[in-house]
């Protein structure tokens, strides 16, 4: 059996990006889970993952260079939720603040605080609110990047 294309690869993450959104804004509307500022930076990352693959699907001549794209934000993905499962891990008297909602901080704060804030989270990326089989949503969500990761660093290296 051969390996699936450049295409049919993109258009895989084109999909796993679109579901995972998907379920992302299900748990928030319908379920009532409010993300925590670092849900909200690796939701961003999950759309740069999808905008690059799905323009990888149009413009086939540069594939590589979205590849690349694609790789970064998914390097940046396993930062943000590897430093919430970090987060979620730290005894409870290291567990830094609260802090308000990002709606809050977006209409209150610069938007420099409010940057720094979704980047290093807070209190209420410690919580754990949702599991399955036994895993928080920022170590689903780790293990979805560095899946991410891998096929596109196999983008990168494998011969076309």
């Amino acid at each position: 059996m051969t390996p699936p294309n450049i295409k049919q690869t993109n258009l895989l993450m084109v999909i796993s990006v679109t579901g995972l959104m998907s379920y992302a804004l299900y748990t928030q509307y319908f379920e009532f889970l409010e993300p925590c500022p670092l849900c909200m930076t690796q939701r961003l990352f999950y759309c740069l993952i999808g905008l690059f693959a799905f323009i990888a699907l149009f413009h086939f001549r540069r594939h590589r260079v979205y590849s690349m794209l694609a790789l970064a934000s998914a390097f940046g993905g396993i930062a943000s939720s590897g430093r919430q499962v970090w987060l979620q891990h730290l005894p409870p008297e290291l567990v830094p603040a609260c802090g308000p909602s990002l709606q809050y901080m977006l209409e209150t704060f610069p938007l420099s605080e409010t940057l720094i804030t979704m980047i290093r989270g807070d209190g209420n990326c410690a919580e754990v609110v949702w599991t399955f089989l036994s895993f928080s949503m920022g170590e689903w969500s780790l293990a979805c990047f560095l899946g991410f990761a891998a096929v596109y660093t196999w983008q990168l290296i494998r011969k076309h």
